[in-house]
């Protein structure tokens, strides 16, 4: 399992765990990732009985899971109602649909009831009608109008399918069960996403870089998706497909070459001599400020201007700005423009990737 999987179902959920009452004497289950990763007897329990029917009625027509909704609470009209009202419905954003799917395999291997089985399937289908014919991703489908239809790399979506599908092309637990027909049909899709990943890498001057965070999925360029969210090379998205891409046992000449490309754009654009501060103020507001410092650790932002390469700020005006002061306090606080997602690629993955496929 690459890293950035690892990471991504350590955070599953961050902010959105949400409790459902149990009686006194059981422990409280929890809508989280904590939710893949119990001892295996777990799944055969009445508990995981019980959170598997409810997250099975929050399946769509489709085959679907929304975002950002505790799975485990009734379903009830109103609920469901909710989740259309709210545009949340039919989405690999924020971990919809893949989480689901994993946990009722794992429920499925533990009681196997037909009825989680076919859930599954039902997933599976709903992913691989999903994809373009050119191997991208839409955030949401059925296709819905704007940026929702752009192929998604934001926040790890396309890469989160591509890896659910690659565990199941090669029947991987928890999808041992999955038929040879859908296995054969995710191993096509897999390979379709790689070339998408491939032909979306964004070049400057003949030179291989990085990616955004969305393209467009007729051009493939780079593309907007919030008022805040340039076409633009990505510090952060970037790092998840990278660690995709090593994480192919037998890499091509071609996926090679997109790992080195972006290994080396982010060591060109690491921020040195700033680090990133949550000031408290006399209003009891917390506002994020960059400060110089020698020995701060290596920072990235989160978005760097086509050409120029420069970190790039905009606010909800989409006005393209330079220094991270000019943000109103709004995003400067309440959004990740910088991090340090590339730390231990750079320090420690790429190479030791490198080291086992013997590369200068």
């Amino acid at each position: 399992m690459s890293r950035s999987k690892k990471l991504r179902l350590a955070c599953m959920f961050a902010g959105l765990v949400l409790a459902i009452s149990v009686p006194a004497a059981e422990s409280t289950l929890r809508w989280s990732g904590a939710l893949l990763k119990q001892k295996p007897e777990w799944y055969a329990t009445a508990d995981a009985r019980r959170a598997a029917d409810a997250v099975l009625r929050y399946q769509s027509q489709f085959g679907a899971w929304p975002k950002n909704t505790d799975l485990l609470t009734p379903a009830t009209p109103a609920a469901l109602a909710e989740v259309e009202k709210g545009g949340k419905a039919n989405t690999i954003d924020n971990n919809a649909t893949t989480v689901p799917m994993r946990f009722l395999a794992l429920v499925y291997h533990g009681s196997p009831d037909e009825k989680y089985r076919t859930a599954v399937f039902r997933g599976v289908d709903y992913l691989l009608a999903s994809q373009y014919p050119n191997g991208g991703f839409p955030q949401f489908f059925p296709l819905r109008a704007g940026y929702y239809s752009r192929i998604t790399y934001n926040d790890g979506a396309m890469v989160n399918v591509l890896e659910t599908l690659r565990d199941i092309a090669e029947g991987q637990a928890p999808y041992g069960f999955v038929d040879a027909g859908r296995r054969a049909q995710a191993a096509a899709a897999v390979a379709r996403g790689i070339d998408c990943i491939l032909k979306t890498q964004i070049r400057q001057d003949g030179v291989l870089t990085a990616w955004c965070a969305q393209h467009d999925e007729k051009t493939l360029e780079p593309a907007w998706a919030r008022a805040y969210e340039p076409p633009s090379l990505s510090g952060s998205e970037s790092v998840g497909i990278v660690d995709f891409l090593m994480s192919i046992e037998n890499p091509t000449p071609e996926i090679i070459a997109a790992v080195k490309g972006a290994v080396t754009w982010l060591e060109k654009v690491t921020m040195r001599g700033v680090r990133l501060d949550s000031v408290k103020r006399a209003d009891g507001r917390t506002e994020r400020m960059l400060a110089k410092d020698p020995a701060a650790p290596p920072l990235w932002a989160r978005f760097y201007e086509l050409g120029t390469h420069r970190p790039l700020y905009l606010d909800r005006d989409s006005v393209f700005r330079y220094d991270f002061a000019e943000i109103g306090y709004e995003r400067r606080s309440g959004y990740g423009y910088h991090g340090t997602w590339p730390a231990n690629l750079l320090a420690k993955d790429y190479p030791r990737w490198r080291a086992k496929h013997r590369l200068p």
